[in-house]
Formats: C-alpha cells, sequence, structure tokens
C-alpha cells in the first residue's frame, strides 16, 4: 500500500527500473556509438518534452536498441544519422507522439484565443458588452 501512494507521486516503480536498465545500456555502449547515443538521449530528452512515462520507457529502449544495433553491426555512425544529427533526433523524438508538457499550453494558448474572439464579437455588435468594457484596448 505505501508504493502505491508513492507511485502516484513519481511514477510507477518498474518504469524508473526499465529507464535505468536502458540507459546502462547506452551507457556501456562502446566508442563512437556511446558518445553518439548519449548526446542524442540528452537531446530528446529536452526536445521531445514527454511526460507520458510509457512513451519515455519506450522511447528511450529503442533508442538503445539503435545504437546497440549499430555498435554490433559496425554501421558507421553518419549511416544512422545522416547530415543532420538534430533532423534526425527530432524525426527520431517525434515518432513518440506521447503527451508531451505543452500540450496543456497549447490547449491554453487555443482556449484564450477562441475566448478573445467570442468577446471580440460580441463587442461589437454590442453584445456581452458591460462595465469591465470600458478599458478595451482597442479604442484609441
Amino acid at each position: 500500500m505505501a508504493a502505491h501512494w508513492f507511485e502516484t507521486l513519481t511514477g510507477p516503480l518498474s518504469q524508473k527500473k526499465q529507464y535505468r536498465q536502458d540507459k546502462a545500456r547506452i551507457d556501456a555502449l562502446p566508442e563512437p556509438y556511446g558518445s553518439v547515443a548519449k548526446g542524442m538521449h540528452r537531446y530528446i530528452t529536452y526536445f521531445a518534452g514527454v511526460t507520458d512515462g510509457d512513451t519515455l520507457v519506450t522511447m528511450f529502449g529503442e533508442l538503445a536498441d539503435l545504437w546497440e544495433r549499430a555498435s554490433l553491426d559496425a554501421t558507421p555512425v553518419r549511416d544512422i544519422v545522416g547530415d543532420d544529427p538534430v533532423g534526425f533526433a527530432e524525426t527520431f523524438a517525434q515518432a513518440y507522439a506521447g503527451k508531451q508538457w505543452i500540450d496543456k499550453e497549447r490547449a491554453r494558448f487555443v482556449a484564450t484565443v477562441d475566448s478573445a474572439e467570442r468577446v471580440s464579437s460580441g463587442s461589437s455588435d454590442g453584445e456581452d458588452a458591460g462595465p469591465d468594457d470600458a478599458g478595451d484596448a482597442r479604442r484609441p
């Protein structure tokens, strides 16, 4: 029962265990794969903004798979990432359509624009106009 409240706050312990295992796989890669995989891991952690634990665990597990396979096959790093490593990393991360931290702000911004549009439409024909509209910024 004690683990239940803790997992509610921090996420499932199984996800953390899997993440640590995948991170250890990346850390164990030989060079140059290890440094590129670590750099890509760091970049997509910042870029992706994924907040869903299951999605993160899947993404980082498949990142480890990718670089382990490249290492085993002795595939040159540039054959994997191409001429645009950032584009490769971003495309890789975007393939994981999990919930992102920015989703909430996108929805908030859309709602703000919709609300402003409703107020603007209502004020122009006299509807919804009230004492709070006295300081309307559209006036010169």
